[in-house]
């Protein structure tokens, strides 16, 4: 599994010193069992650590069901008899086997638990069947409310994929449904109708023909995050190329709808771009065994490990749109180098708990301007990161509640952004910003992590105190607002809206000169005449004159 160096106790306690949080912890009163049980690592599941699994099922496209079994391979850290197992009404596990004998199982909701018959060893290496059926939950807006989406393509063939971010895997498939502990590696074996090609993680290994059916095999041999799986199946057509990259030569390929190929071939120029960009910003991509694939589906997207998959229409930025409005967010397919990006982070460096997921939105929404500051420079980068501002709602933390599956606010994706940007000026260097970047990628390479563990990395890369500036810009919906008075010789300044012992320096520009100032708190004085004042537009702060 991926390693776990903090407990989420211990980033919990993080945010219980801040006003605005005390009232998200209050209401963990309105939080069910259920949600604790799908959030917390409970004592049925940390005794046991995931090594493999073979997910081997059956789709069946006319019916909009499922059917198989996922067979689990877990060693023993501590002795315990119960296992819990996730799965998502209305699937329904039909049984589970160990040594070929039934196991006893107690359904409570969405989590089953199993008594093992056989007694548990430390250090041992056991296997678990867990077989299964059901019409999984039916996707109403993928991917943001995900499941099954059963679609058909224009020539009316089965068009059919799967994503469960948030949502959680156990919508589909029966698994340790939890981001702590990350399955070893995996076989995904999906049966179909002759016809239809499935696209899943990893690498194809072999193709059973069964008559008026098919079977794929494909294996992951790294690390995968449970909402990373995923199965992807249509009337599909396949091309390729080899990026050499810095690990050396990687296996980019592409899955398209049969009709869409031509375009596929020219529009998906921007794949290479995104992974020599990235590969420069953040270090080698991560699952060179694994190769890179983008496929189709009949949704926007989602940064499956591996399997990464596109819906964007074949238009440039999102939809044909620019989130930045500054024209520069149509320079790119805004769902290759988002969803790219996220194959570090998030499946690279995975959050523990979901309540830190802008660890995901966060960095891999600042991929974005890093994209363009590899093909565009600095002034461009800025400018739409900038511009992204003004999705900004400013609601509620980036920090959700922790151990109930509750994410936090979305301005995770833009204000996560502009906080990387913020800090990125902070620094003042940016080939050791660029150090930090990929050394998080290396630091946590195949891991899961806490909030914590990345702001106590950046802080001892920077040798800076940080600790206030993530409070503000990750506990806190207020944004610092620098106060000033021009007077006749003086300028008076200072900072509100602020948590404690913030005192971010920022450049400013005083009568046309660029100069450092260190507000806090407390009103400070610089002697001077002021007949032009501005910030500089790199900080995320606001300014009022007063």
């Amino acid at each position: 599994m991926k390693a776990l160096k903090h407990r989420l106790c211990i980033a919990l306690l993080l945010i219980s010193t801040f006003g605005i949080a005390q009232g998200l912890l209050n209401k963990k009163k309105d939080f069910t069992r259920q949600d604790t049980l799908r959030g917390s690592i409970t004592p049925e599941r940390e005794w046991w650590d995931l090594t493999y699994y073979h997910l081997d099922i059956e789709v069946k496209p006319d019916e909009k069901f499922i059917s198989g079994k996922n067979t689990i391979q877990y060693k023993v850290l501590k002795p315990h008899q119960v296992m819990q197992i996730d799965l998502q009404v209305p699937m329904q596990i039909t049984k589970v086997l160990q040594n070929g004998k039934p196991l006893d199982v107690k359904h409570e909701g969405n989590a089953h638990f199993v008594t093992l018959n056989d007694k548990q060893k430390i250090g041992a290496v056991n296997t678990i069947e867990v077989h299964y059926k059901g019409k999984p939950r039916e996707a109403k807006r993928a991917p943001w409310d995900g499941g099954f989406s059963w679609k058909k393509d224009k020539n009316g063939k089965h068009f059919i994929a799967t994503s469960c971010q948030g949502l959680g895997a156990s919508v589909w498939w029966p698994n340790k449904d939890h981001m702590y502990d990350e399955v070893d590696s995996m076989l995904i074996s999906i049966t179909n109708p002759k016809g239809l090609t499935n696209v899943s993680n990893g690498r194809l290994r072999k193709l059973e023909d069964k008559g008026d059916k098919v079977t794929s095999h494909w294996y992951v041999n790294n690390p995968i995050n449970n909402y990373g799986v995923n199965v992807n199946i249509g009337d599909y057509v396949n091309f390729s190329e080899i990026y050499k990259g810095e690990n050396g030569n990687l296996d980019m390929d592409y899955w398209v709808l049969k009709d869409n190929l031509d375009k596929a071939k020219e529009h998906f120029k921007d794949a290479p771009k995104m992974m020599k960009a990235f590969e420069h910003w953040f270090g080698p991509y991560p699952f060179y065994e694994d190769s890179f694939k983008l496929v189709e589906v009949p949704y926007l997207g989602m940064e499956h490990q591996s399997s990464v998959t596109y819906g964007n229409q074949y238009k440039k930025g999102y939809l044909g749109n620019d989130l930045s409005r500054t024209g520069w967010g149509l320079k790119w397919d805004f769902i290759i180098v988002h969803e790219g990006g996220h194959e570090w982070f998030a499946n690279n460096i995975t959050n523990v708990d979901v309540a830190d997921m802008w660890i995901h939105e966060g960095f891999t929404a600042y991929s974005e301007n890093l994209f363009l500051d590899y093909y565009y420079g600095k002034e461009a980068s800025a400018d739409y990161v900038i511009g992204t501002r003004a999705n900004i709602q400013n609601d509620k933390p980036l920090i959700g509640v922790y151990n109930v599956n509750k994410e936090g606010s979305s301005d995770m994706y833009y204000k996560g952004a502009n906080m990387l940007h913020t800090l990125r000026q902070l620094i003042e260097d940016d080939e050791l910003w660029c150090q930090i970047l990929r050394g998080l990628n290396s630091e946590f390479y195949h891991q899961t992590v806490t909030t914590k563990q990345v702001e106590d990395y950046i802080s001892k890369m920077t040798r800076k105190d940080l600790s206030a500036f993530f409070n503000q810009y990750l506990r806190d919906v207020r944004i610092p607002t620098l106060e000033y008075k021009i007077e006749d010789n003086a300028f008076k300044f200072r900072y509100v809206n602020i948590v404690e012992n913030f005192d971010m320096p920022i450049e400013v520009e005083i009568n046309g000169k660029s100069e450092w100032i260190f507000p806090n708190s407390e009103w400070k004085t610089k002697q001077i005449k002021v007949s032009e004042f501005k910030v500089d537009r790199d900080y995320y702060i606001y300014s009022k004159q007063l």
